[in-house]
């Protein structure tokens, strides 16, 4: 498998590259369970989804401010473009590494309706906490989808190195742009805890099944992407 551009992680993260998950370490075999999470634990987290009920908090701090950088809305706008213009490149490379039936039957095996997603109900006209809770959501739950795909491609396609190196760049960007994103609801709205649930996982599957499940995760990716691009854009933009 071969890509023309491989996607380039945006620099200056907030998160160390060698940060890990708290609690067991279980690549989050993922029936549905919720549970309250500060975001400062969040920060650490690569594999497990997120998604759920931000709590407001109205301590006198929230954890993550002093982590800020002054150009982290910048910062943040530019990783939500970056992700949008490569994720087509990385599905269509996704399906060229798994071979047949995915090249041929892609609208069929690859169909997202089968797999969770965290709801995504914000559009241009939604409040500007909203949208970034939101997202946060949303970059969390396919920061630890990428971390599962990224496992099963490195078991089932270990020389295909574009892709698992296209992978491993997305999920660096993803998680560099969770932590901007903690940054900025902490730093404007105090909020920095959240009731979570996990989606499912590709752990235990056979490799048919973990190939189809990224294959769909992935797919909805490219679609969702482009609706958050979209929406969250412009209220990063400068005034």
């Amino acid at each position: 498998c071969s890509a023309p551009r491989p996607a380039q992680a945006i620099s200056g993260s907030t998160v160390p590259t060698d940060h890990h998950w708290l609690g067991p370490h279980r690549d989050a075999r993922l029936s549905p369970r919720t549970g309250v999470v500060p975001f400062m634990a969040l920060l650490l987290l690569q594999r497990r989804p997120v998604a759920g009920r931000v709590l407001l908090v109205t301590g006198p701090g929230c954890p993550g401010h002093g982590l800020c950088r002054s150009n982290v809305q910048e910062q943040t706008r530019r990783q939500v473009a970056l992700l949008n213009a490569t994720a087509q490149d990385l599905f269509s490379l996704y399906l060229k590494c798994q071979g047949e039936p995915f090249s041929s039957e892609t609208d069929k095996l690859c169909n997202p309706g089968g797999v969770f997603f965290p709801a995504f109900r914000v559009n241009r006209t939604s409040e500007r906490k909203e949208v970034m809770v939101a997202m946060y959501k949303l970059f969390a739950f396919l920061n630890a989808s990428l971390g599962n795909i990224t496992r099963d491609q490195e078991e089932l396609n270990p020389t295909a190195k574009e892709l698992l190196d296209r992978l491993h760049n997305t999920t660096k960007t993803t998680r560099g742009l969770i932590s901007n994103l903690t940054c900025l609801l902490c730093k404007n709205y105090n909020v920095f805890q959240v009731d979570v649930s996990y989606g499912e996982s590709s752990k235990g599957k056979s490799a048919f099944k973990k190939k189809q499940q990224g294959c769909q995760v992935l797919r909805k990716y490219v679609q969702v992407i482009a609706q958050a691009a979209r929406i969250l854009l412009p209220h990063l933009s400068p005034p």
